[in-house]
């Protein structure tokens, strides 16, 4: 096992002008799990295949606990990868596809047939191990490319999207099979996915990348509290985090109807850049239902009610903005508030809502970077 550095990491592919990954620095600790999340076309997948070798690096350094690999072949590097497509050969056994690697490499055919039988036995596969992939599941199918990278004891594992194929239930179940694996192994790992529930259900850490450039680099948590600026905010989280930009007036910031106070340390970062405006974000729960008679917060005029059991989410738009459209940026230009069970008022009504203390997430207009509360 070992750890991995990122030293100003480039790829520009032939023909264009635009880094795929701009100068990327990142240092993923020996045994730790990072997800790599991010849009499609941010770089995450090529950072990978820049690990492995299958990219070439036009400029900055990669390193395997202190190893150089930026221009070491992929067979070299010590590393497993697990693909989205599985890509298991499909006239051979579950035995064999999890052994062939190890075929290839010379080892002595017991020490394959122990090393099989071990990963078999973790990933539950030993009724299977005679099978050919056609005869599998699509989560058996995944537990094989698993366990033909867990055989050969590779320092890194890196896994490019691996649930993707799996359907909704079998992909939640699958996903802490993965987080539990990795965690008793040991084995650093640097997982790339586009979806953000996975990455923040998964990851010791999570790296958000956009454009080729890195957002932030923070714990689950980290994430989800503090994101670094707009783009983070509005990208972890479901449902997102609404986000709008309102008009600043005196220590207040004005949106329609919606009145929303800022503090002293939001109103000192203002810049003239900004001219006068401010994002403000805050997540479906940050909110709670006042009296609709109130002077303050958000006036909202409610689309649909979503009930799921032990949560409700309103979905609604802010009212007194030209046809009462326009406050959120990002997802479906709507306002989503989570509120109790049974507890919404029906579409069409109109609720009030305050954002809770500490709940406030207040961004540059002009930069989107994260301001002081």
């Amino acid at each position: 096992m070992a750890s991995v550095t990122f030293e100003n990491a480039t790829r520009v592919y032939p023909g264009s002008d635009h880094p795929a990954v701009d100068k990327l620095n990142l240092e993923i600790a020996d045994g730790e799990f990072l997800v790599l999340v991010g849009p499609s076309g941010c770089g995450k997948s090529t950072s990978l295949r820049m690990l492995a070798g299958l990219e070439d690096v036009n400029a900055g350094r990669i390193y395997i606990g202190d190893r150089d690999v930026t221009d070491v072949q992929p067979k070299n590097r010590d590393i497993a990868m697990v693909f989205q497509n599985y890509a298991l050969y499909p006239h051979m056994t579950v035995r064999d596809n999890m052994g062939f690697a190890l075929k290839i490499a010379g080892e002595p055919k017991a020490e394959i047939k122990k090393r099989v039988d071990e990963a078999a036995k973790i990933l539950d596969l030993e009724p299977y191990l005679e099978r050919k992939p056609k005869a599998l599941s699509g989560g058996q199918r995944q537990r094989v490319a698993m366990g033909r990278a867990i055989v050969r004891k590779p320092q890194v594992f890196l896994m490019d999207e691996p649930l993707s194929n799996l359907d909704a239930k079998l992909r939640v179940q699958t996903r802490t099979q993965i987080a539990s694996l990795q965690r008793s192994l040991g084995v650093t790992t640097v997982y790339v996915t586009h979806d953000q529930t996975e990455a923040l259900t998964m990851g010791d850490r999570i790296a958000v990348m956009k454009d080729g450039l890195l957002q932030q680099v923070g714990t689950p948590r980290e994430m989800y509290d503090e994101p670094a600026n707009k783009f983070v905010a509005g990208f972890i989280g479901s449902p997102a985090m609404n986000l709008a930009t309102f008009t600043i007036d005196g220590t207040n910031a004005h949106l329609g109807g919606a009145v929303v106070p800022l503090s002293a340390a939001t109103l000192a970062a203002i810049t003239p850049e900004d001219d006068g405006k401010v994002v403000i974000g805050f997540r479906p729960e940050g909110l709670r239902v006042i009296d609709n008679n109130a002077t303050t917060g958000i006036p909202i005029v409610i689309d649909l009610v979503e009930e799921l059991g032990s949560d409700a989410y309103v979905y609604g738009h802010l009212e007194g903005t030209g046809e009462d459209r326009g406050i959120v940026e990002v997802g479906a230009q709507q306002i989503v508030v989570r509120v109790a069970p049974n507890s919404a008022p029906a579409a069409g009504s109109k609720m009030r809502v305050e954002i809770i203390e500490d709940q406030q997430h207040t961004f540059s207009a002009a930069t989107g970077v994260r301001l002081p509360a």
